[in-house]
């Protein structure tokens, strides 16, 4: 990572090579010998999905940005779009090597060891092929599309992301007469793993090479001289006209409909095809040298995420066993938990199902009378959209603010917001020239004392139960009157019936949310120049903005003691004499994806901890609607700082980053004590 080596002379870390860094942190995972072996191979899994979209959102921008001419994205290396795409190209050949390295060379044996195997298809038995013939036969040719490359050829037919074989054929009757065909593999429609018999144990064969085995079939008059897979990616963000005239949901629903036709900006071809024929694809096919990448013999590795009927307690981690929220356990009626006091829930350690039941009882309760909640990235069978519905047609009055524009999500939200409308469900569409980020729901419930009393729930994560059980996040439930005041002014700001008051309680984005953490900065750099103890910690997903970063630094150079725990993007360089000495950024990768956001201020000897949905990057704080929430009860508050701590004494799963952008793994002495958080976690949250 060249461009960052110059550490004390530069400011800010390039985002996109950050991301980088942190993919690799991923792969790291996957050549863990301590990670058990099918866990492994969704890091591989993961590291390549990861992969795919970068190329098809950042790389796919970046590309588009120089062809503009943009000059800079970064000031504070003085990269331009083109550099950068450069220096991804230098990065990525060692990553892919190591991992196509893990994949074949490691993983791959090891399970083969226990039992679980990928067979070739110059390794198949007779019976075997037998079976195989028909089923390819009487299934697999159903979906076959070969096409035969002319000159007058063009990408357009290669659907984004999907699988491809390029063969290179001579007729039977000319020898001499050569041609390039593309066939498609239907790993969408059929299984990509298909079971084999005769073998002990798991024994699979891929869709891939079932029908490289029958390409005569195919193509009965050629003679098959060469076969590799390949795969395009296509540029896949949307482009919408985000302006208040005109139908946006139509828009978005066009836009979808074009995503799969964007243009090419990674072509991936199995590094042991003939340069012949990797020349002559990318001639015919009308490709840059920079749209070619070599790959492994197989793509789409995610779809290695599950083996189909491959169960193994010695392979994969424990079954995650819940641990009790305890005072939700004592009370029938969530509500009366509630009403009791704050709680607080760290995903998926506790339990998601209290926030299911939030929704499912509000549906319900004769006491309810409104429910209000944004939806970012809802489930595809969604609990909590069946919820809302149900209290749409028991008489409550519910309102869903639904992101259309959430990325490859768009299409989910849309086909559930027709739904819930249906239903009876008031839905609020996205804002123009804004996404709102917010994890929020309110639930208006009369009570003995009050006709009207506010039901907040503000989370760290999106509420979807599918993404609950692999993403670490917080929620909190509170009936606090001016966090439920203040979020109905929210909810009226989005309905466009208002512009709110003052937010005194809540940090919302484009309104006070930068504001109040500058304020906390600025108050422990005054502590610091006094001599007294000023103390930072800030988790959160990505760390961009430069504002914040500057002003990190300030405080740095103060004398605060600063620690960061940023998972993914963190353009902040830490470290750095005279600019960042009292920063540490901490990485912290395993089991579950680390996906809260928390910021904890001293504020000599009264500290001020928040959770919310922002990051702090430029879209978050400038161009979305985020909500974060002080954590007011002293309890709630403790136990956050407890879980920071743990996270920032782990020595197994958290790197420290360096100045230059190299995950550190720390090495504790003999004799100091192996901390693993996310193992240590359960037994923290045992005592709440």
């Amino acid at each position: 990572m060249s461009k960052q080596k110059e550490g004390a002379s530069n400011r800010y870390f390039n985002r996109d090579l950050s991301w980088l860094s942190f993919n690799y942190r991923v792969l790291q995972e996957a050549q863990n010998p301590k990670v058990p072996l099918l866990e492994r191979l969704k890091f591989l899994a993961i590291y390549s999905s990861n992969l795919d979209e970068f190329y098809r959102v950042r790389v796919a921008s970046l590309r588009k940005l120089a062809l503009l001419g943009k000059k800079k994205i970064n000031k504070g290396i003085g990269l331009n779009p083109a550099d950068v795409v450069r220096e991804i190209q230098e990065i990525l050949p060692a990553q892919l090597a190591e991992f196509g390295h893990t994949l074949s060379e490691v993983v791959l044996p090891a399970l083969e060891e226990h039992g679980i195997k990928l067979v070739s298809g110059n390794d198949l038995k007779e019976d075997q092929l037998r079976e195989l013939r028909h089923f390819f036969k009487t299934q697999v040719l159903a979906f076959i599309h070969p096409r035969f490359l002319d000159d007058h050829a063009d990408e357009s037919f290669l659907v984004n992301r999907k699988l491809y074989h390029a063969v290179s054929l001579s007729r039977k009757k000319d020898p001499e007469q050569r041609e390039l065909a593309v066939v498609n593999i239907p790993s969408d429609e059929l299984p990509r793993f298909i079971p084999l018999s005769g073998e002990e144990g798991h024994a699979f064969i891929l869709l891939d090479e079932v029908i490289r085995v029958f390409l005569p079939l195919i193509f009965p008059k050629h003679k098959v001289e060469e076969c590799g897979s390949v795969k395009l990616n296509r540029d896949s963000d949307l482009l919408i006209e985000d302006e208040l005239d005109g139908d946006l949901v139509e828009k978005i629903k066009r836009q979808i409909q074009k995503r799969d036709l964007g243009v090419p900006c990674r072509f991936l071809y199995d590094m042991n095809m003939s340069e012949a024929i990797v020349a002559e694809l990318q001639q015919k096919l009308a490709f840059e040298d920079e749209d070619m990448v070599k790959g492994g013999s197989y793509h789409n590795i995610s779809d290695f995420m599950g083996l189909p009927g491959v169960h193994s307690k010695k392979l994969q981690y424990p079954k995650h066993q819940g641990v009790p929220a305890q005072f939700f356990r004592q009370h029938e009626l969530i509500f009366s938990a509630i009403d009791q006091g704050d709680q607080l829930l760290h995903f998926p350690y506790h339990s998601y199902d209290y926030v299911l039941q939030f929704f499912n009882q509000a549906s319900i309760d004769p006491d309810v009378h409104s429910i209000y909640t944004t939806i970012y990235r809802m489930a595809s069978n969604s609990l909590i959209g069946q919820a809302l519905k149900s209290a749409a047609l028991n008489g409550k009055q519910v309102t869903v603010f639904m992101e259309v524009k959430a990325r490859f999500d768009e299409a989910n939200n849309l086909r559930w917001a027709e739904d819930l409308s249906q239903a009876g469900v008031r839905i609020i569409y996205s804002l123009p020239d804004l996404k709102v980020h917010a994890k929020v729901a309110l639930v208006a419930r009369k009570t003995k004392k009050e006709p009207n009393t506010w039901y907040s729930f503000i989370g760290t994560g999106n509420l979807n139960e599918k993404t609950a059980s692999i993403y670490t996040d917080f929620g909190l439930f509170t009936r606090h009157p001016d966090i439920g005041n203040e979020l109905k002014q929210l909810f009226g700001f989005l309905e466009g019936s208002a512009i709110p008051k003052e937010f005194n309680t809540l940090q919302v984005a484009r309104f006070n949310l930068m504001d109040t953490y500058l304020d906390l900065i600025n108050r422990e750099i005054e502590l610091a120049r006094e001599g007294k103890p000023a103390r930072i910690i800030i988790k959160l997903n990505n760390l961009e903005e430069r504002t914040m970063i500057d002003k990190l630094y300030e405080a740095s150079r103060a004398g605060v003691q600063i620690d960061l725990i940023i998972r993914s993007i963190c353009c902040l360089i830490p470290g750095v004499e005279g600019m960042s000495e009292n920063i540490r950024v901490t990485r912290l990768v395993g089991r579950y994806l680390e996906h809260a956001r928390i910021l904890w201020f001293h504020q000599d000897g009264e500290p001020v901890c928040c959770i919310g949905s922002s990051d702090w990057m430029n879209r978050n704080l400038h161009k979305r609607i985020e909500v974060n929430v002080p954590i007011l009860d002293p309890v709630l508050k403790g136990r956050i700082k407890g879980l920071l701590d743990l996270q920032l004494s782990d020595n197994v799963q958290a790197v420290n980053l360096d100045t230059e952008l190299v995950n550190q793994f720390k090495t504790p002495d003999s004799d100091d004590q192996i901390i693993h958080a996310q193992g240590e976690t359960p037994k923290l949250l045992a005592d709440w």
